[in-house]
């Protein structure tokens, strides 16, 4: 399956329902954190897929599970701050 992607600037639901989670690319921001939750309803009290981390700027993160990628069954909901962040996010 090919990959899609989202890129986006501030907290986004991403995707309702089951997928793979394959990459994570900060391309600006200052200190810009990202936390990427297992939740359909946009909750950070569902399933942590990634804990709060700072990326570096510009910074790719590879997700190397099964096959390629981390499976996440609610959905994808992905959390950005710091100043101005321009992160995408690559799924199926």
């Amino acid at each position: 399956m090919a990959s899609t992607y989202l890129q986006a600037s501030a907290t986004v639901q991403v995707k309702v329902g089951a997928g793979k989670l394959k990459s994570i690319f900060v391309s600006s921001g200052t200190s810009p954190t990202i936390a990427v939750y297992d939740s359909a309803v946009a909750s950070t009290s569902d399933p942590i897929i990634i804990a709060t981390f700072t990326g570096a700027t510009p910074g790719t993160y590879n997700l190397t599970g099964d096959e390629g990628g981390v499976y996440f069954s609610r959905g994808l909901y992905v959390v950005l701050g710091g100043a101005t962040p321009k992160v995408s996010v690559f799924y199926e």
